[in-house]
């Protein structure tokens, strides 16, 4: 569609000076016409269409747009937008050559004279993905401890994590002295930093971390719970090998107070350990471990949700844990059922889940507010709560779990369905009694739409069934033969004809299932042909 322009408009370009021929270009531009009168394509207008902003991104034009690093004036922008495009290529799997990696590392490290802050932190990235090898991280040592020693706080933090990552053992003993100030630096992002490269830098060399102890517990006693929490992971890396040293640690935890919840969860996640190698070496629950669990108990009663759950997660998976050590975690986890929050009903209705497959009577009073959560909009809620129902119901209540289950199987995906499908297999052999109903829902999901993954799994359930309740003989084979009339499956095909060739000459009434094997020799393909033929035979 043309755009006729004012008369005033219309001017000779070839008489117009290159500068001013160039800011009508950009004009016209931005209302939308092109150089030749015409209106350009809204590319925006498209609905629905998202444009990636790397896409189309080559390793060669990168590395030719990497050499703005090397210009007397920088252009901040610039080089960050190219350091983007090469953490895109490197994380995408790019590999460069020794060659193109060392002529982006020392292009990099020019980048230092800059002063810009956000082009700074992105050269500490890239420094850290290149990798540099041990004869050029001497030439970066000198620009990041110089940066290390800055009053900056920002660049010192980002400093410690670079030089910690890239650093052998050979150089860590020269820069020890500043690693351990910055343990117990005021500054929280500093410490934090430090103690974070504490703990990967025991890959490389324990015995000199190991030297931090006094710094580690100053900074355990940090009110910042960051810090706090770092430490004390740092802390427990160190003395993981004595068990001494980590049992009086954690009495010594146990005992006072402390300020963090992250740092909290990490105290009762070492308690957890500590139980666990003290009755295994005791032999019973009587162990020198077990006086903990008061500790536990009294955790279940923290203002903060995350460590009440981190508590009663481990006392539900402590070996030998008895029916009277249950019930406050199952109390808590019961509250945390009704929760507004997503994140905490799935982690209480999974805790119950794998509590029920051992303690299922311990679960019983949950399942009200369980049966509330089958119509829950996170399908994965619903189908543990579907899944601990089937454990923990009784036998009068199967009939009343199958009506729900029927109309909640249509909404979920198969690797949901799969699981609900165990959980009844599961049911059914503990109640053998209510197998007709429960082979009805069976075979009745399995003439649905649904992926071989979610067949297989319907299939080996009613064979499971077959083998282990005689009554549910007949009906699983009645069921499984009418799924071959239209079973898509060469695999399932194959291995129901072979069970029908294995237990139908042994039914009351053999003849029936001689007209299913025979359909298939006729109607299918040549390894059903040739399964169904092995099956004719035996009859």
């Amino acid at each position: 569609k043309r755009v006729h322009l004012p008369a005033a408009r219309h001017v000779d370009c070839k008489r117009v000076h290159p500068a001013a021929r160039s800011s009508m270009a950009a004009r016209d531009s931005a209302h939308g016409v092109a150089p030749d009168g015409t209106k350009k394509r809204d590319e925006d207008s498209d609905d629905g269409v998202e444009f990636s902003p790397f896409w189309g991104i080559e390793k060669g034009a990168v590395l030719q747009e990497a050499r703005c690093f090397n210009d007397s004036q920088l252009d901040p922008r610039r080089c960050q937008q190219v350091i983007t495009k090469l953490l895109y290529l490197l994380n995408q799997g790019e590999t460069f050559t020794k060659t193109e990696a060392t002529e982006v590392f020392f292009s990099v490290t020019k980048l230092f004279q800059s002063k810009d802050s956000n082009l700074r932190r992105m050269v500490y990235l890239i420094i850290k993905e290149i990798c540099p090898t041990s004869d050029e991280v001497i030439i970066v040592t000198s620009s990041l401890m110089k940066d290390i020693n800055s009053k900056i706080d920002l660049y010192r933090a980002n400093a410690i994590r670079v030089l910690c990552s890239i650093i052998d053992s050979g150089l860590l003993g020269q820069i020890e002295r500043y690693l351990k100030q910055a343990v117990v630096d005021k500054n929280a992002v500093v410490s934090s930093a430090a103690l974070v490269s504490g703990i990967h830098l025991l890959n490389v060399n324990a015995d000199i971390v190991r030297r931090w102890s006094n710094e580690v517990q100053e900074a355990v006693q940090s009110k910042n719970p960051v810090v706090q929490f770092h430490a004390l992971g740092l802390l427990h890396q160190i003395k993981i090998n004595d068990r001494l040293a980590v049992s009086k640690l954690v009495t010594q935890l146990t005992r006072s107070a402390v300020r963090s919840p992250l740092a909290q969860c990490l105290v009762i996640r070492y308690v957890a350990q500590v139980i666990k190698t003290s009755t295994s070496e005791s032999g019973g629950e009587d162990g020198p471990g077990r006086p903990f669990y008061d500790f536990l108990e009294s955790c279940l009663r923290h203002k903060s949700e995350m460590v009440i759950f981190e508590a009663a997660r481990v006392i539900t998976d402590l070996n030998q844990v008895t029916p009277r050590e249950l019930q406050p975690a199952i109390t808590v986890l019961q509250l945390f059922l009704s929760s507004s929050k997503p994140t905490l009903r799935f982690a209480a209705i999974r805790a119950l889940n794998k509590v029920a497959m051992i303690h299922p009577l311990s679960v019983t009073n949950c399942n009200i507010d369980m049966e509330a959560l089958i119509g829950d909009s996170n399908r994965s809620v619903a189908t543990l709560a579907i899944t601990t129902l089937l454990k923990t119901g009784a036998e009068s209540s199967v009939d009343r779990l199958m009506k729900q289950i029927t109309t909640f199987m249509s909404d979920i995906q198969d690797e949901f369905k799969i699981v609900v499908v165990e959980a009844i297999q599961s049911l059914c052999l503990k109640f053998p009694a209510k197998h007709r109903a429960l082979m009805n829902f069976l075979s009745g999901i399995l003439r649905e739409e649904g992926g071989f993954e979610f067949k297989r799994a319907i299939v080996d359930s009613i064979l499971c069934l077959i083998k282990a309740i005689p009554e549910a003989k007949e009906s699983g084979l009645a069921h499984l033969s009418e799924f071959i009339e239209d079973c898509e499956f060469t695999y399932l095909s194959s291995q129901i004809l072979h069970l029908l060739g294995d237990q139908g000459p042994s039914t009351a009434d053999p003849s029936k299932y001689i007209r299913f094997i025979y359909n298939r020799v006729i109607l299918e393909n040549a390894t059903v042909r040739a399964s169904a033929l092995c099956a004719l035979a035996k009859f």
